[in-house]
């Protein structure tokens, strides 16, 4: 049986304009990316690597992770 699915929130910065993820799931997890996109694939590599380092995945008996990946950006809409 494989790990659950870890949910990854991801916050639209707009100062740095950077999307900053986290996870309750995978202890030490904090990345940025400039599109969602380009955030995906970098989580798809993090995210194996901190759980093997936090004891949660163990050898090579896991060979997929499930990532849900939440994005949220607030937007302002101005009226003519």
């Amino acid at each position: 049986m494989g790990p659950k699915q870890i949910t990854v929130n991801a916050e639209w910065d707009p100062e740095a304009k950077v999307w900053v993820a986290t996870s309750d799931d995978v202890p030490g997890l904090i990345t940025e990316a400039e599109t969602v996109e380009a955030l995906a694939e970098k989580l798809s590599a993090m995210i194996p690597e901190l759980l093997e380092a936090n004891g949660i995945l163990v050898g090579d008996s896991v060979r997929e992770v499930p990532i849900n990946l939440i994005a949220h950006r607030e937007l302002i809409s101005l009226r003519d």
